[in-house]
């Protein structure tokens, strides 16, 4: 049902395993191992071989749960290993489909070590950047789910399926708590951040033939791109206005927000969910598509109006961490990073400082920083604070002529500085927190234009506009070697606000610069 009609060829046809413990149970191993055998009409637990999916070459092995469980033993994890090999040859995406109630008791240690021989095997893919997308089925646990079916680059869940590390009976029984229904189903799983996306089986061949044409890069692409007027050029589209006003604008509800861009700027848009720890934060939106004939990872804020729609944009360390997971993806698929930036700031909940939001923030950062791929970052509203900040750091940073970034709210700053929060109109105009202002400073590469009456006045030309200086930053940056543009992205970082550090040169200088 996965693969494209006629095109798996299966490697490894006639490779079984056998009892090196001599187990004995009700039944000798042996014997059991001779009636899966027969009733399956399979010699393992476990089938690999090539495919294509959507035309794309692709490497496919699948877990048998008819086959004694679909438990790992020692030619499952050969099998896993051997697939991996295959894909890491050819440079074919490798594509994983389990169920499994984990490692074959039967063997004993050497089932037991085979989840540190096939997540090694893991490790080599993402070194390699060869990617890995993993589908569960119902069930997957023990330790096939701790060693490689909960590390994909991409986890997608069939609905109904059930998954973890111990199932209900296991803990139920050992430690006396009582579960939620939906306990380890595949909603449960998406919830709490564990994987990308739910499925029907008949949607999953079309979303992982969208997902492994992401990863097939193909020639370089150096489309032409739109320079007209209304396309992002022209004089007088973003002249100077108040910085309260340009607050005013970038807050207003009328506005696009990042969603409405990614909408109308992608193609084949796959969203990613989930930080593969503790949770999906909605304010925070990920995953991959085709902006022109670039693919992309798009990060972008998934700003509402009120603090129970996407929490307004505010993100939580799980929503960093999700987006730093993502970069990493893309580094490993070589996808370009395109970040939409609108956010009042990071959530200040005492949730998020027991998650630790400062370190989920410094993290996106420092990933963003080394990241082998194209880094383009937009601030398409509100970049506020570090909740803004995370989503900057890259070879370019544009923002829209009517958005604003700044270290602080100009309420904030008002409260801070003068004591008196309504004064905040009067801290926006000292903050230099404007498109225009922060070009003059040099803080920021380009401002893109809106129309005239802003980017509410005329949504669909505003994200044309935005596209256009987009694909331009993208096509400029395609052909550089990852040395040059890691180089290229460090100098840029490295000098920002250098121009404004001095020395002193005697103590009465010091005295007098310090009078000033």
């Amino acid at each position: 049902m996965l693969s494209d009609p006629g095109s798996f060829v299966e490697h490894e046809t006639r490779m079984f395993g056998g009892d090196p413990l001599g187990f004995v149970d009700r039944r000798p191993y042996g014997r059991r191992l001779h009636e899966a055998r027969n009733s399956t009409g399979r010699f393992e637990a476990a089938v690999f071989g090539t495919a294509a999916l959507g035309g794309q070459p692709v490497v496919l092995l699948v877990l048998d749960f008819d086959f004694l469980g679909g438990t790992m033993g020692v030619v499952v994890g050969e099998k896993f290993v051997r697939a991996a090999d295959l894909a890491i040859g050819r440079g074919h995406p490798l594509i994983t489909v389990s169920a499994s109630g984990g490692g074959r008791v039967q063997e004993g240690g050497f089932a037991l070590l085979q989840g540190a021989k096939t997540a090694a095997t893991v490790a080599r893919l993402r070194e390699v950047g060869v990617p890995y997308i993993s589908v569960l089925t119902d069930p997957v646990f023990g330790g096939v789910a701790v060693s490689f079916s909960s590390a994909g680059d991409v986890v997608l869940a069939e609905h109904g399926a059930r998954a973890g590390f111990t199932g209900r009976q296991v803990i139920e029984g050992t430690v006396g708590q009582r579960l939620p229904e939906d306990f380890q189903t595949a909603e449960f799983l998406l919830d709490h951040g564990h994987v990308d996306a739910t499925s029907s089986r008949e949607r999953l061949a079309p979303t992982l033939r969208k997902l492994v044409a992401m990863t097939s890069a193909g020639p370089r692409p150096h489309e032409e791109h739109d320079t007209t007027v209304e396309d992002g050029t022209g004089a007088g589209v973003h002249e100077r206005r108040d910085p309260w006003e340009a607050v005013v604008a970038a807050r207003s509800p009328r506005r696009p927000r990042p969603w409405d861009h990614v909408a109308r700027m992608t193609d084949d848009f796959t969203e990613l969910r989930g930080d593969r720890v503790s949770g999906d934060d909605s304010a925070v939106l990920t995953g991959v598509g085709r902006i022109a004939q670039h693919r992309v990872a798009l990060i972008a804020h998934r700003r509402g109006e009120s603090a129970h729609e996407h929490n307004r944009g505010m993100a939580r360390p799980s929503g960093y961490r999700k987006a730093t997971r993502v970069m990493r993806l893309a580094g490993r698929w070589n996808l370009p990073v395109v970040t939409l930036v609108d956010t009042p700031g990071a959530y200040p909940g005492v949730e998020s400082e027991e998650e630790n939001q400062s370190e989920a923030i410094a993290e996106t950062m420092i990933t963003a920083a080394r990241l082998p791929v194209p880094v383009i970052c937009v601030i398409t509203g509100e970049g506020g604070s570090g909740g803004g900040l995370a989503f900057c750091v890259g070879d370019r940073l544009l923002m829209q002529s009517n958005s604003v970034f700044s270290v602080i709210s100009p309420e904030g700053a008002a409260a801070l500085l003068h004591g008196d929060g309504s004064r905040a109109s009067e801290a926006a105009r000292n903050l230099g927190l404007t498109a225009e202002e922060l070009s003059e400073h040099g803080l920021i590469d380009e401002v893109v234009p809106e129309p005239p009456e802003g980017a509410d006045s005329a949504p669909e030309k505003a994200t044309r506009m935005l596209r256009s200086r987009i694909v331009a930053q993208l096509t400029a940056h395609d052909s550089m070697a990852t040395s040059e543009l890691v180089r290229g992205r460090t100098s840029r970082l490295r000098t920002l606000g250098a121009e404004w550090c001095f020395t002193a040169s005697s103590t009465a200088d010091r005295q007098e610069e310090a009078s000033r």
